[in-house]
């Protein structure tokens, strides 16, 4: 009996204490999944406060964009006004004289580099509008250049203290494809030669090749700066893929500044060589009997120096 009742009572014991634990154990878990749930709750809160943020600083951004771009909207319009007006205005020596002695001309002409450049990369084959404010304000700017290079003091300065530019615009005439903005690539050959008002009469017709063709035209009226220009690397070439443009335009002027290294002997001494090498002269004689009387009479022109310097033509 008493080991019986021991027994039971161990049993009983045993079971109470089990139960206790399970107990417990669950008190446990419920503390736990209190703690959890609090946690829960409190990263969700979290959560919820950081996409509020995160909307409030994407709507941010998105008005900052805006912001930007309407700045730059504003910066290109009021920089195409601006300097179509400049360009209008430097058709007077007196006007282009007082530009370059104040002391932003060097400035100016370095931003004008970079801005040509930027405007350029930003083609990647695509045609802007001929009318946006983009392209006026970099036609205005090489339109300004064209007009300083058709004065003896602004080729000059040109030379002697903006040569990056005149850099600039080599390699975009490089860079730029046959056909593709026609207008800036005459602009920057004959910024090397033109008056403003031959300029900005060609404008409406063509193309990026023009002001800049104008440009380095004009500037190979200079004696310096046809040396500089023609001992840069890759000159001859250029020319020659120049000739090859679909442009009447760009040819022209391209056989022009050829014309200018061909009459400088000091200039063509250096390059003879290269010159009967490499010579496009099909191309030349093509255009000799083009429909474009201006391209016509600028190749026989042309022919007719090279015969004079005894070339094999």
């Amino acid at each position: 009996m008493a080991v019986g009742l021991y027994v039971t009572l161990l049993w009983e014991g045993l079971q109470r204490w089990n139960l206790e634990m399970k107990e417990q154990e669950l008190e446990q878990l419920r503390l736990d999944r209190e703690h959890f749930k609090a946690r829960l709750e409190t990263l969700q809160a979290d959560s919820g406060r950081e996409k509020e943020e995160k909307l409030a600083l994407r709507q941010q951004l998105n008005e900052a964009k805006q912001q930007l771009l309407q700045q730059a909207e504003y910066c290109t319009e009021m920089g195409a006004a601006t300097c179509t007006l400049l360009w209008g205005v430097t058709s007077s020596e007196e006007v282009v004289k007082a530009i370059l002695g104040g002391d932003k001309a060097l400035k100016f002409f370095n931003i004008t580099g970079q801005t040509m450049e930027s405007f350029v990369k930003s083609l990647d084959g695509d045609v802007k509008e001929l009318d946006s404010n983009e392209n006026q304000f970099v036609f205005a700017l090489a339109g300004i250049v064209t007009n300083v290079a058709a004065i003896a003091c602004g080729r000059e300065f040109l030379v002697s203290s903006s040569r990056v530019l005149l850099d600039t615009m080599l390699q975009l005439l490089g860079d730029l494809k046959p056909g593709q903005c026609t207008k800036l690539k005459v602009c920057c050959f004959w910024y090397l030669r033109t008056s403003w008002a031959l300029a900005l009469s060609a404008i409406p017709s063509a193309g990026c090749y023009w002001l800049m063709l104008m440009s380095l035209y004009n500037v190979s009226i200079n004696l310096k700066g046809l040396k500089y220009i023609s001992e840069s690397p890759g000159f001859i070439p250029l020319l020659w893929w120049l000739l090859s443009d679909p442009d009447a335009e760009v040819c022209l002027h391209a056989l022009r500044l050829v014309q200018s290294v061909v009459l400088e002997p000091e200039v063509f001494s250096k390059s003879a060589s290269e010159f009967q090498n490499s010579l496009p002269l099909p191309r030349i004689l093509a255009m000799s009997k083009s429909r474009n009387p201006r391209l016509q009479m600028a190749a026989q022109e042309l022919l007719e120096d090279l015969r004079a310097l005894e070339c094999d033509v």
